[in-house]
């Protein structure tokens, strides 16, 4: 029997799903406490939103399109659609299996109770009957769809309860937005447990108090997804902000991708919704439970309980940073690293905030992808402005699902007097990087931090991300020349140190790649070592399968999707790939090339994907300070030897847990951030038993 043959890519979006399901395998892994793996219920199903507002629905427009050309893999967007649609439907039975089957019930038992309707006791029935007419009654109206006419403004993602009514024998609908009339989780009188129920429940139970004279036949929640890749038009807009602000609008109306209902819901009444809104059979998922899990993070997070989470670890100061004195006279006197969140985000913010009313600032540049609600940089920039320090801020208004607050942060900042980019027109700029000028005795200065994550230090504790605190020279230079590039009309310059998406990284990774090629040709030690969070770009994986067979050892540390299929004979019987999804977001990217002995080592923005390198202004950073250097290449060898959070991509494009292969178990996180706390805490026992001998006089014996 012929064997068909194997592309030598995985598609990308069936490569995400499988990411996915590692998110979701923490929410079965039964060694974990009960809340942390509702937390990653949450994550999985909020994962699954994104994925099908951009990925699904990007695959819906190339098909309405006509599109035809077939990916890496050899997938049309049709095909592409299919599996697709295959693969999720299993995944949403494993993630309501695990919720339904396994943590609800769990979690119950703990003492976080979901209590069914029909079994409340008399005095929460009275509690919730207070609450309804008090604070649901009032604010919820039900909006009567007329046989003919549209249906009112669906809000993607929002809940909806659909009404099949009837009166005189006559039916009727009736839509009820449920989006913005109060917390979700309504909280029961009980002496024992956190107890509680549903909005929608409570709606539900009393959904005939809203139409009197009409007999409520049926009820049903249901949740519609919009397609989100709705672009903004560079070349026709009059401004990208007034192009910014019709994709948002855009957004609210586009198509529907995904119908979520509930698994009971009639025939009749699922037609109806399909027919109107409108949506297809194959857009349909019947949820057998409770629809939105996303929701449930809120709980998992909640006050209390906590035997039921994860012990905290809290950010560690970085022992090389002094707390009473200077960042600048700090970075000057040696290059920092910081690896987050294991290391505070706080110096960060504090080399921000320092340089906003230092009188020896003259400019601070910076790039802005995503923020926190209550940004401490932004409440620095606009004081430093205030002050009159030239301050320049590129705010990517085309960072999805981050428009509006980037639109009004970028307000905010023109009105404090800064000078605001609003992005690069047909890019979107992805860099990390913050430029501060001092005037110093010496001369002029120029400070930089370069990272691997957004300027957010809400996510800062949340993902695993570099910071680089340097003020050498020819980085200070390349940084200068690149916002002269963003902010002017100047060409690109040639950067001294720094290699900058779309302009030369491509081109750099492939000479870094073939010097280690040329070494293992000639019988020399050649290895590389890369972490990043994805890789889909068709040039770069087929030079690192010339690479492999080549014979250059490769290790590759990929979060999320991986479209190169690894330890496949003659083509990448060298390179591992392994994944590691743990109580942090890996979301660093850091690369080791060998390069004979002299190892070259940088951080980067960028992702090895075509829309990092082709369509996003990016960079990547080299480190060349020896001992930072030495740090992150430590902090690589340490995930890859990660054998309990850590995944085995295989050649037929399944993930399987790293296997312990007799060595002592490792779980890289954990290390890290011992490793935080023990250097934090030498340092503070060194400043303890340092001796300052008294002189006499006051003078030196």
């Amino acid at each position: 029997m012929a064997v068909t043959p194997q592309p030598d890519f995985f598609n990308r979006e069936l490569s995400w799903i499988e990411f996915n399901q590692r998110v979701l395998a923490q929410a079965t892994n039964g060694n974990l406490p009960l809340l942390e793996r509702l937390k990653f219920i949450a994550i999985a199903a909020s994962n699954l939103d994104e994925f099908f507002m951009v990925r699904v629905g990007g695959l819906h427009m190339a098909r309405r399109e006509g599109r035809r050309r077939k990916d890496a893999a050899g997938l049309s967007p049709v095909a592409q659609l299919k599996l697709v649609n295959q693969r999720t439907r299993l995944m949403f039975d494993d993630l309501y299996r695990c919720f339904n089957n396994d943590v609800s019930p769990r979690l119950g038992l703990a003492g976080v109770r979901h209590v069914a309707m029909d079994v409340l006791t008399s005095e929460q029935e009275s509690a919730l009957f207070e609450l309804f007419y008090a604070e649901l009654f009032p604010v919820i109206t039900p909006i009567a769809v007329e046989p003919g006419s549209p249906l009112p403004l669906l809000h993607n993602l929002s809940l909806h309860i659909v009404v099949r009514l009837s009166v005189s024998g006559t039916e009727r609908h009736a839509i009820m937005p449920l989006g913005r009339c109060g917390p979700r989780f309504i909280a029961l009188p009980s002496e024992t447990d956190y107890a509680f129920v549903l909005r929608e429940e409570v709606v539900k139970k009393h959904v005939a108090s809203w139409f009197p004279g009409y007999t409520v036949e049926e009820c049903a929640v249901f949740r519609i997804t919009r397609n989100a890749g709705v672009a903004v038009q560079e070349y026709e807009a009059p401004d990208l902000l007034t192009g910014m602000e019709e994709v948002l609008e855009g957004r609210k109306t586009s198509e529907c991708v995904r119908l979520e209902v509930e698994a009971g819901i009639s025939r009749p009444l699922l037609k109806f919704l399909c027919e109107n809104i409108p949506a297809t059979p194959e857009d349909v998922h019947g949820i057998d439970g409770v629809l939105n899990l996303a929701d449930f993070m809120s709980l998992a997070v909640m006050p209390g309980f906590d035997e039921l989470k994860v012990d905290a670890w809290p950010p560690q100061a970085s022992p090389g940073i002094l707390p009473n004195e200077p960042m600048f006279g700090q970075v000057a006197r040696q290059d920092i690293l910081l690896y987050h969140p294991y290391e505070s985000f706080d110096p960060v913010v504090r080399f921000v905030e320092e340089a906003s009313t230092d009188p020896d600032t003259l400019a601070i540049k910076m790039v802005l992808y995503r923020t926190s609600s209550g940004s401490p940089i932004i409440a620095a920039l606009k004081c430093a402005a205030e002050n009159g320090v030239n301050v320049t801020v590129l705010i990517e208004l085309k960072a999805r699902f981050d428009e509006a607050r980037n639109m009004g942060w970028a307000i905010e900042l023109e009105q404090s007097g800064a000078q605001v980019i609003y992005g690069v027109k047909g890019y979107k700029t992805h860099a990390k990087i913050c430029l501060v000028v001092r005037r110093e005795s010496s001369g002029i200065v120029r400070y930089c931090h370069f990272g691997t994550g957004n300027y957010n230090e809400s996510t800062a504790k949340l993902y695993a991300d570099i910071s680089y605190l340097t003020c050498n020279g020819e980085l200070g230079a390349d940084a200068s020349a690149f916002f002269n590039a963003l902010c002017g009309y100047s060409q690109p310059q040639e950067f001294n140190l720094v290699s900058m998406a779309p302009i030369n990284m491509r081109d750099r990774l492939m000479e870094l790649l073939d010097i280690e090629i040329e070494r293992a040709r000639k019988d020399k030690k050649a290895q590389v070592m890369a972490k990043f969070n994805a890789l889909v770009d068709i040039a770069l994986i087929n030079k690192l399968y010339e690479a492999s067979q080549a014979g250059v050892k490769i290790q590759l540390n990929v979060r999320g999707i991986c479209c190169l299929r690894p330890g496949v004979k003659g083509l990448s019987e060298n390179i591992v790939v392994t994944s590691i999804v743990d109580r942090f977001l890996e979301h660093a990217r850091i690369l080791y090339f060998h390069h004979g002995g002299k190892p070259k080592v940088f951080i980067s923005s960028a992702d090895w994907m075509p829309r990092n390198l082709d369509k996003r202004l990016e960079l990547m950073i080299p480190v060349e300070d020896r001992a930072c250097q030495t740090r992150l290449i430590e902090c690589l060898n340490i995930h890859f030897d990660d054998n309990e959070s850590s995944w085995k991509l295989q050649s037929d494009g399944s993930y399987k847990r790293t296997e312990h292969d007799g060595k002592t178990e490792l779980r890289s996180q954990h290390v890290l951030y011992g490793q935080a706390c023990a250097a934090i805490a030498e340092a503070a026992k060194n400043r303890r038993t340092r001796f300052e001998p008294h002189r006499a006089g006051g003078q030196e014996s």
